[in-house]
């Protein structure tokens, strides 16, 4: 069995065999192999998802219903907001004593967030490990008009893993907005592994990373 999340930039596999190639491995766990593949190849490689959710037109499962399978899979609490957050696309759900509450899909105002980071990152250079929480922030909704005070921060003499970041902090305060300022995120999606931005949400709430295969749990 084999399932997939098709992200914007990268995609997720969790399969009960050995489908891939082992530069793509990340993890094993109850003789489950959890993949993560830039989606670029998802086409070339062949796979064929017995159930997928993401950017594909034969998507076979809606994104927040896998989001919240995965997520109540997972140990988190009865009322818990959990809060997914990728390449372009924001959205969140909340539970109430175990059940459905509220949730809200982004798909303009977070577009190419994540994406933007990348793209910043290659182009000044800069890893992921040189990105620390800055308490300064960019008061930004859209990845066009942070690059443009990223690019004028630098020309001003700011180092560029210093501009970056105060564009990471400005995601991480739009996105706690964006969830109606709750008390606690469960965050899901590929921020989970950034320090700067789990940091800079930790300014607004507490914050509990659950990794990046929450929507692939979903669907199992």
């Amino acid at each position: 069995m084999i399932y997939l999340d098709a992200g914007t930039t990268y995609s997720k596999i969790i399969s009960s065999g050995n489908c891939l190639a082992e530069q793509f491995l990340v993890g094993l766990k109850d003789d489950n192999y959890y993949y993560i593949v830039p989606s670029s190849m998802i086409k070339e490689s062949g796979i064929k998802p017995d159930r997928s959710c993401g950017h594909m037109s034969n998507a076979s499962e809606n994104e927040i219903i896998a989001l919240a399978k995965g997520a109540q899979k997972l140990e988190i609490d009865s009322s818990a907001t959990v809060l997914d957050l990728g390449s372009r696309d924001a959205k969140w759900i909340r539970f109430k004593d175990g059940k459905f509450h509220d949730m809200d899909w982004n798909t303009s105002c977070a577009s190419s967030t994540g994406a933007t980071v990348e793209m910043l990152m290659k182009f000044y250079d800069v890893k992921e490990d040189e990105l620390e929480y800055n308490p300064e922030k960019f008061s930004v909704t859209c990845g066009i008009f942070g690059m443009e005070k990223i690019m004028d921060s630098i020309s001003a003499g700011v180092k560029p893993s210093e501009a970056i970041s105060k564009f990471v902090h400005g995601i991480a305060f739009n996105a706690w907005n964006f969830s109606k300022k709750p008390e606690k995120i469960y965050l899901s999606g590929g921020f989970c592994e950034s320090k700067c931005f789990t940091e800079s949400l930790s300014q607004y709430c507490e914050t509990v990373p659950l990794g990046r295969f929450v929507l692939c749990e979903g669907l199992r």
